[in-house]
């Protein structure tokens, strides 16, 4: 008999991992394509923007995608935390900077220092950094506490600079 209820456990764990798998592939992250846009989003918002700098060659980039940032997507619970885009150092497309120049993702992410993938930024609307970024993978066990702490972190700065602001 508790044979067959572990059976029936493991059959329903297996079955539940499939369709949390399969759900994940069809949310689809937002590439950085206009900073500009995204920053006044995120000041109409009061929310940071966490901005992914990625690479195409980058195995550790697919594993913070797929196990970390899409789920916060799926969940919904992250909706009034952050702002989430990727953006691909190595895919030659121009972006929009903050003022609407187009610049190379290359120098962009020469600009913040990025030199490793996946790094993790977390910035305010005119694009400075709201608390320490995340820089690789260290513990794939520990990332997702460590951006959950990044994200609140990246939340409370913003909103207290803006009641800083707003009082001057």
């Amino acid at each position: 008999m508790n044979s067959r209820l572990y059976q029936k456990l493991l059959t329903g764990l297996a079955a539940l991992l499939l369709l949390s798998s399969a759900h994940a592939a069809e949310v689809e992250l937002i590439d950085l394509v206009n900073l500009e846009e995204d920053a006044a989003q995120a000041e109409a918002r009061q929310l940071p923007l966490l901005v992914m700098f990625s690479a195409s060659y980058c195995g550790y980039c697919s594993i913070v995608k797929e196990e970390f940032l899409k789920p916060l997507l799926i969940s919904g619970d992250y909706t009034d935390k952050v702002i989430i885009r990727v953006l691909e150092i190595d895919s030659g497309d121009d972006i929009h900077d903050l003022d609407g120049t187009k610049i190379d993702p290359e120098v962009f992410a020469e600009r913040y220092n990025i030199y490793l993938t996946p790094t993790l930024v977390f910035m305010g609307p005119r694009g400075q950094e709201l608390t320490q970024r995340m820089t690789g993978v260290m513990t794939v066990d520990f990332y997702g506490g460590y951006l959950d702490d990044a994200i609140d972190r990246s939340l409370v700065q913003l909103r207290d600079e803006h009641q800083l602001s707003a009082a001057n």
